[in-house]
């Protein structure tokens, strides 16, 4: 066993924006007692204060953790994004400084599909538009423009965890379902491949997008998209809010060629809750506006603690990035009677060649080794049938060997 190797009760974790309590807990539960939980994002100096000594950071989609976060963290080394998305972390900087990301791309699936086929139903009753006149002392009391679900199409754009998901629900109501992915997918149930965007969003009666935010996805439905949908058809995003051209998206409503829509997510979302929300879809009353609360149930949050606590304690335990989204991906076994250490390198060439050096000179056996790259960057898990001390030097020549990141020492 290597007596490098840092105690679980020395590693610093940060948790930020009132990560689930299930979240700590199963930290402490495994040794990780020394937990810093803050119910706020932070920015800025502040934020770069706190990370500066945090070996594990722990955030929802507030803090935004740049190339600039990153420098100022010398000892990090892994990310939880307590969340589905990524993008509030620059993965390129995090990688190229050794440090995985992981996140929780299941755990509210079922959290999203339900807040959706709750309002493809209001939407087609016209639920909200009869409330607010309620609200008002009115009393529309008719069945004009209110529709059943039963028989209508659904349109999925996006048929990964959640979209596949809505689409079962949907079908058990009697909705007919039909999906878009760039990527090809076997049809659940008795859903079937629409052949196209384009043909998705002629034949639908509702569509509603669960994609990931990238560069094929920014402004995917704009003006063209929306005109190609039925008049009188609604759009639901519970995706990204940079997918649809909100402006667009609002002048297809105010026109009457949609007959409602549904949005959870937008290109500029407050920081805050008293921060002032602003958008064009504002006071258009056969439109759903929520605050970004799709996965925001407390099950799919405790759920969420309890998956993005697994893989850091999995990949700070034994070295494992199973999950990471920005990294090699390695499963490894469980060793007893080792010493086991990480080194992340750039990807170049004779890095595995010097670290084996190292052992055989000093007449190191090794038991075990995994060796996993990409275009950027290297990782090797090497295990040793020999207890590593200080004064064998073995920590400072590995990390004296040309293109390496980090050395860690696990056991």
């Amino acid at each position: 066993m290597s007596k490098l190797s840092l105690p679980k009760d020395k590693i610093k974790v940060l948790l930020l924006e009132n990560v689930h309590p299930n979240a700590v807990a199963l930290l402490r539960r495994t040794g990780y007692t020394n937990v810093t939980h803050l119910r706020t994002a932070l920015s800025g100096d502040a934020l770069k204060d706190a990370v500066a000594d945090a070996h594990v950071l722990g955030i929802r989609s507030r803090t935004r953790v740049t190339a600039d976060v990153l420098e100022a963290a010398d000892k990090l080394m892994s990310i939880g994004c307590f969340s589905i998305g990524t993008d509030q972390v620059d993965l390129h900087a995090a990688k190229t400084r050794g440090i995985p990301v992981f996140n929780a791309p299941y755990s509210n699936t079922r959290s999203v599909a339900e807040m959706v086929l709750a309002e493809i139903i209001c939407l087609l009753r016209g639920t909200f538009q009869k409330a607010w006149a309620c609200h008002e002392g009115g009393w529309l009391k008719s069945a004009e423009g209110s529709h059943e679900v039963r028989g209508k199409t659904l349109g999925i754009v996006g048929y990964g965890h959640i979209g596949s998901q809505l689409s079962v629900l949907a079908e058990a109501l009697g909705m007919r379902v039909i999906f878009h992915d760039i990527v090809e997918k076997l049809a659940i149930g008795n859903a079937a491949s629409a052949g196209s965007l384009d043909a998705l969003l002629e034949r639908a009666d509702v569509v509603s997008l669960h994609v990931p935010s990238s560069p094929l996805t920014r402004d995917m439905i704009g003006a063209r998209e929306l005109g190609l949908m039925k008049p009188g058809a609604f759009l639901i995003n519970a995706a990204r809010g940079e997918v649809v051209d909100i402006d667009a998206l609002a002048h297809a409503l105010r026109t009457g060629h949609l007959a409602g829509a549904a949005v959870d997510v937008f290109p500029l979302e407050p920081k805050g809750g008293n921060d002032t929300f602003d958008s064009p879809l504002r006071g258009l009353r056969n439109v759903i506006l929520t605050p970004h609360v799709g996965g925001s149930t407390e099950e799919a949050q405790a759920n969420i603690g309890t998956e993005v606590v697994e893989k850091l304690v999995k990949y700070s335990d034994n070295g494992s990035t199973t999950g990471a989204v920005n990294f090699v991906e390695v499963s490894l076994p469980e060793q007893e009677g080792v010493s086991r250490f990480l080194h992340i390198h750039k990807n170049v060439p004779g890095v595995l060649s010097a670290i084996n050096d190292i052992f055989s000179s000093r007449d190191i056996n090794i038991a075990g080794e995994y060796l996993r790259t990409d275009s950027d960057i290297g990782y090797v898990v090497v295990d040793v049938n020999k207890e590593i001390e200080a004064g064998m030097g073995i920590r400072r020549a590995l990390q004296a060997v040309p293109g390496t990141i980090r050395t860690r020492f696990l056991m």
